[in-house]
């Protein structure tokens, strides 16, 4: 007995310390990425960077990731924007496209990976929009989704938070010359919450609330590619 719980002890040992290397899942696209062909001039390639609600897109609506649209997907689900920043360079800068589409920040106010304040995320969201643009890349920065509530994390009153953080992200947009790609204003209630017609928990989109997100982001990619044209 006492043999087994040894084994057992090292193995949980052995699985923490695995979670406690990758903590922001820099093994998730490795693969992946060393599969994509190379980027050319003339592809528009665009990497959406962010958590669930850019995973469950490709999940929910694989069509708009089609190879011949050359957009590629890089969310995790669960992850807040330290954890993106850390993985930013491999899942966006060395795979050379000429957009990347960032949608994060809710996470964080959810405190997925400890306490958070708006200036905090803020901070890693112009920290990944600046290493973009040093990189050549246009940046298309998305306000969050709405939600009034987070299941997993009841009762911390999150859409006042993602109100001033969407204002935040907006300026901050004008001022760097991002693009800012506006979700929140088609999709909020009167809740400032997402809708049930929207979503099934009221924090992740269903397909009628991708539908919605669809050419907003399109035209904010449009918009993208027009000024790296320049």
């Amino acid at each position: 007995m006492r043999k087994l719980y040894l084994i057992l002890l090292i193995m949980g040992a052995c699985f923490f310390t695995t979670e406690a290397q990758d903590w922001a899942n820099l093994e998730r696209f490795r693969e992946a990425n060393e599969k994509l062909p190379p980027s050319l001039e003339c592809d528009d390639r665009v990497v959406f960077m962010g958590n669930s609600i850019t995973q469950g897109w490709i999940d929910q609506l694989p069509e708009f990731f089609a190879p011949e649209k050359h957009y590629i997907n890089r969310g995790i689900s669960g992850q807040t924007t330290p954890q993106m920043l850390l993985r930013f360079r491999q899942d966006v800068i060395n795979l050379r496209p000429k957009v990347v589409v960032i949608l994060a920040g809710t996470n964080d106010i959810a405190g997925n990976t400890g306490p958070s304040t708006l200036e905090m995320i803020e901070d890693n969201i112009r920290s990944m929009t600046e290493l973009a643009q040093a990189n050549g890349i246009q940046v298309v920065l998305c306000s969050i989704v709405p939600a009034y509530d987070y299941p997993w994390k009841p009762g911390l009153e999150p859409a006042p938070k993602i109100m001033e953080l969407n204002n935040r992200i907006k300026k901050y947009a004008s001022t760097r010359g991002a693009v800012y790609c506006d979700y929140f204003s088609a999709m909020a209630d009167d809740r400032n919450g997402l809708p049930a017609e929207l979503s099934g928990d009221g924090v992740h989109p269903n397909k009628k609330g991708y539908a919605i997100m669809q050419p907003i982001v399109e035209n904010a990619i449009a918009r993208a590619l027009l000024m790296w044209t320049r």
